[in-house]
């Protein structure tokens, strides 16, 4: 699994394979787009599918939650939003193609060409391991999992697509976006000497949380403990893998990718300092972890949720002959610069990745095979996770091979999810040096 993510970019050569049965075809030459998981995210992903050059169409819609595909249709179709004029058109998802529930997934993608996959993180590879059997292209978002056993499922469904020459984008969009392919260009050719440290970082202020309270009192009713999770999905491991791997994640597959390689093993710390309320669910509002890879480099990474404080979300490296202070520069050792990269007319890589991969599957092109460097960068984020809940130092393989699940048994509104509050509504929280993580 190593030697296969070197090549972290993402791209594969379409000569490399055979034509495959399985390329995207068409009759009347409409590309048919499934959206599942309709929440900021995954409307957002559909509004890029749908700009694209290519003659596509959204027919089929799903979300655990009623409400949020409403929401996410009413946006789609609001003759007022930016992208209107683009998409006009292009949508055609009638009543009877609108589904909700656990299993909602699985009618998408039977009605579908091409799954845009949304959903919160726990649930990906399920979904990802469904469309690939179904032999569909993927949009994915990342991260695509949120445990070690999620991230071998992915990587499993990810040599399926790969045989079957199935396109799959991941959206970690920094590998589409100008600035980093040029950087990255630059660096692997030498510019700065050999790589020797990184650092990057995911230091903001935080991110939205829903209360129980308003929650509750929005529906008219109490939530049964798995609604509730679910609508407030950021704060619980099994939905989200902690903001570690939910955020940081691109920031460390951006350093595995100037790296070219894994790490061997992580060892940090973490802890709640700011973010310690009930609706802040049982993870961390800070990391760090360093990393080190098998030929003693290292990457230091932090991230932190924490208002009023500095900010940082960026990437820097340091090399044999100069250093790369943040995306698109280069500098000698005297302070030089080498290369500093305008950004002012770069298109927007969102953008890019759905232009990109819609393209390839309309040409009936296997270009994109994304899914092995998402769970690789995936799998290095829970890696930080393991070294900061347990205050150990965790090797790559023990924790890839780990078979602790953090999913629930029975995905239903009335089962119990994996981790429940105390009496007094507040949720465990991992304790270094306590808990236990393989």
């Amino acid at each position: 699994m190593k030697s296969g993510s070197a090549a972290v970019v993402g791209s594969v050569v379409a000569s490399q394979f055979p034509l495959s049965a399985n390329a995207y075809y068409s009759t009347d030459d409409v590309i048919r787009v499934g959206l599942i998981g309709c929440g900021g995210r995954g409307t957002g992903a559909a509004s890029q599918a749908l700009q694209t050059d290519q003659n596509v169409k959204l027919v089929a819609m799903a979300d655990a939650f009623r409400d949020r595909l409403d929401d996410s249709y009413t946006n789609l179709t609001n003759p007022e939003a930016d992208f209107s004029e683009k998409i006009a058109g292009r949508i055609d998802v009638p009543e009877e193609n609108k589904f909700v529930g656990f299993d909602a997934y699985k009618e998408v993608i039977s009605r579908c060409d091409v799954v845009l996959i949304a959903t919160p993180p726990g649930f990906r590879p399920e979904h990802f391991q469904a469309a690939v059997a179904a032999d569909k292209h993927v949009f994915m978002e990342k991260p695509v999992a949120t445990d070690a056993a999620g991230v071998r499922k992915v990587l499993a469904a990810a040599e399926q697509a790969k045989a079957k020459q199935l396109n799959v984008v991941v959206g970690l969009q920094r590998h589409y976006q100008t600035v980093y392919r040029e950087w990255m260009e630059r660096m692997h050719g030498g510019m700065i000497g050999d790589l020797v440290t990184a650092r990057v970082y995911w230091n903001s202020g935080g991110v939205w949380v829903r209360d129980r309270a308003s929650l509750e009192e929005k529906a008219g009713r109490s939530l049964t403990e798995m609604e509730y999770q679910m609508r407030n999905w950021y704060y619980f491991n099994w939905l989200c893998g902690d903001h570690i791997v939910e955020q940081h994640i691109h920031n460390l597959d951006v350093g595995n990718w100037a790296f070219q390689d894994l790490p061997v093993r992580a060892q940090g710390q973490g802890g709640r300092l700011v973010r310690t309320g009930k609706d802040h669910g049982e993870i961390f509002d800070h990391h760090y972890v360093e990393y080190e890879y098998a030929d003693g480099r290292r990457m230091i990474s932090q991230c932190r949720h924490m208002p009023n404080c500095a900010n940082r979300v960026s990437e820097a490296f340091h090399g044999t002959n100069g250093s790369a202070p943040q995306p698109g520069q280069l500098v000698s050792p005297s302070g030089y610069s080498l290369y500093n990269h305008n950004s002012r007319n770069d298109p927007n890589p969102y953008q890019v990745e759905h232009d990109e991969l819609f393209a390839a599957i309309a040409a009936g092109e296997f270009a994109y095979a994304d899914a092995e460097n998402g769970a690789n960068a995936t799998m290095t984020a829970i890696l930080g996770r393991m070294a900061t809940y347990s205050g150990q130092t965790v090797e790559w393989d023990a924790a890839l091979a780990s078979e602790r699940s953090i999913m629930p048994q029975t995905l239903a509104w009335d089962a119990d999810p994996p981790v429940m509050p105390d009496a007094d509504g507040y949720y465990p929280i991992p304790e270094p040096g306590v808990t236990q993580v393989l």
